[in-house]
């Protein structure tokens, strides 16, 4: 497995055209996309490119998110804002609120991020991350006539253990969820529970390579594996009524 890291693209911006974009730098770089690619590109440039930044200075927050920044000592302005991308709150701590997004993700402040962007925005998840993926495949698809898969990125972090990890909230042209059940073992034993998140391990992969602060390498080519299929990152999303630590 190769993974290539893409430094040269500009600053995104409301309303960027991110197939274009990715197409100008594959070309500047000399790089051509091979069937069976996989096309990594950080959800934070297609929030941006989707017009997901809020200027803070617009945001009247709610008495409920007044409350709730005392709680948690945040701005309560990004409170509101949490509280409007969220279906529900899980958790509440000293500059955490859990929450499932509308998405469907179980993450912190609903993915409410400040790091990367001007002063006085925040950036939002993108509103269909699966859809986006999709996009951006069919774009470059039709450019180059090769058959790729498509996944954004985003840093996720988990419960029980430190540190974030790259995790897929869209997918497009890829098993994103590979079902082991059935196969067998070395010692031939049939697999009764073994599902493969494919998608979230090409996502952290591909962090090792775009970093998480000044690198500045939104876009990652996965290349040397073949996972081509028809999945979403959505198929990832545990069901509530499965989720036992809720």
């Amino acid at each position: 497995m190769e993974i290539i890291g893409l430094d040269n693209l500009p600053l995104i911006r409301d309303g960027d055209d991110l197939v274009e974009i990715i197409s100008s730098a594959l070309k500047e770089k000399g790089i051509a996309l091979k069937n069976n690619d996989i096309v990594a590109v950080t959800e934070k440039i297609v929030a941006k490119a989707e017009g997901r930044l809020v200027d803070l200075d617009k945001v009247k927050p709610s008495r409920r998110a007044v409350v709730l920044g005392r709680k948690t000592e945040k701005d309560p302005r990004i409170v509101e804002l949490i509280l409007r991308e969220s279906k529900e709150i899980l958790a509440v701590g000293k500059n955490f609120i859990i929450v499932e997004t509308k998405q469907g993700f179980i993450c912190a402040n609903a993915g409410v991020d400040q790091s990367n962007v001007e002063k006085g925005k925040a950036k939002l998840l993108p509103r269909n991350p699966d859809r986006s993926a999709k996009r951006i495949r069919k774009g470059l698809e039709e450019k180059i006539g090769k058959k790729i898969g498509v996944i954004i990125a985003d840093s996720f972090g988990r419960p029980f253990r430190y540190g974030t990890v790259g995790i897929a909230i869209g997918a497009s042209g890829i098993k994103a969820l590979w079902d082991r059940r059935g196969d067998k073992d070395l010692f031939g034993r049939e697999l009764q529970i073994t599902r493969v998140a494919v998608a979230d391990c090409l996502a952290s992969a591909a962090n090792m390579v775009m970093g998480e602060a000044k690198e500045k390498i939104p876009i990652a080519i996965i290349r040397g594996l073949n996972f081509s299929g028809s999945g979403k990152a959505r198929d990832l999303i545990r069901k509530k009524r499965e989720d036992v630590f809720r």
